[in-house]
């Protein structure tokens, strides 16, 4: 009875002692599986567990900015720029980059290792576009490059934005043998690929980091900052970038870990 009593005892200690924070985080680092697998191992060596809200980057700095989530880990420079010129957030650290390709029907473009021809290409043809049109990290990325053509293709009839998110806009390309561009990640474990193939990639412009980054404590003294610092440095640390670099599918690496030497794109 008193063995049963000092366990039952420790068991409510133990529960009493969990923590539960909220990550947001972009939903290619969710959709491609990388999360599911990696943070059950955080859980069991630290017992935090994590919570994660999959979003648009932008909507994950906002909810985040709105102190509804504790970390986040998202894949746009400049709006987490923003996010820490603002006073949201300190101690950005870069853990991961893939990449992101454009993948469409064989017949839309040549493939190339040149975005910009690409885009234009695809303008110029008026081949069927899908855009994500949700303001996250990929969203983002899209909208660079076709600023970088000089083209604006936001009304063209060929132009598809669809305010979803990574699998839905692969569905709708699938769907209508439009192209639409894609992190890797999520390619890699999109199961209804259909007549869709990698069209451009391997171009620099392609490249597609993943940040995580802390909570200001002095506008967001509510969040659980301790317990969310312990994961972002686990996300940094040798046995989490082992882990994300273990994410395998179908022989290929979703992600590339590199807290120790962030990618650092050329001026």
């Amino acid at each position: 009875m008193i063995r049963l009593m000092l366990c039952l005892l420790v068991l409510a200690v133990t529960q009493a002692r969990a923590e539960t924070i909220i990550l947001a985080s972009t939903t290619s680092v969710d959709n491609s599986g990388l999360l599911a697998k990696i943070l059950p191992v955080f859980t069991t060596e630290t017992g935090i567990e994590v919570k994660v809200l999959a979003q648009g980057t932008g909507q994950a700095l906002a909810t985040a900015a709105h102190g509804d989530a504790d970390l986040v880990l998202v894949h746009d420079p400049d709006a987490e720029a923003g996010f820490i010129a603002a006073g949201h957030g300190i101690l950005r650290r870069e853990i991961a980059w893939n990449d992101f390709l454009f993948v469409g029907p064989v017949t839309a473009s040549p493939h190339t290792h040149d975005v910009l021809a690409a885009l234009r290409d695809i303008a110029a043809h008026a081949t069927q576009f899908v855009s994500r049109g949700d303001k996250s990290g990929t969203d983002a990325a899209e909208k660079r490059m076709w600023k970088k053509t000089g083209i604006n293709p936001v009304g063209q009839a060929w132009y598809h934005d669809i305010g979803g998110g990574m699998g839905a806009a692969l569905n709708a390309a699938a769907a209508m043998n439009a192209v639409t561009l894609t992190d890797r990640g999520t390619w890699l474990s999109f199961a209804n690929k259909r007549d869709l193939v990698p069209l451009v990639e391997g171009d620099a412009s392609l490249i597609n980091r993943y940040d995580v980054i802390q909570l200001n404590p002095a506008l967001h003294p509510t969040a659980k900052l301790d317990a969310a610092r312990k994961l972002a440095e686990w996300l940094a640390s040798d046995n989490g970038q082992v882990q994300i670099g273990a994410m395998m599918l179908g022989g290929e690496q979703l992600f590339h870990p590199d807290a120790a030497a962030p990618f650092k794109p050329a001026s």
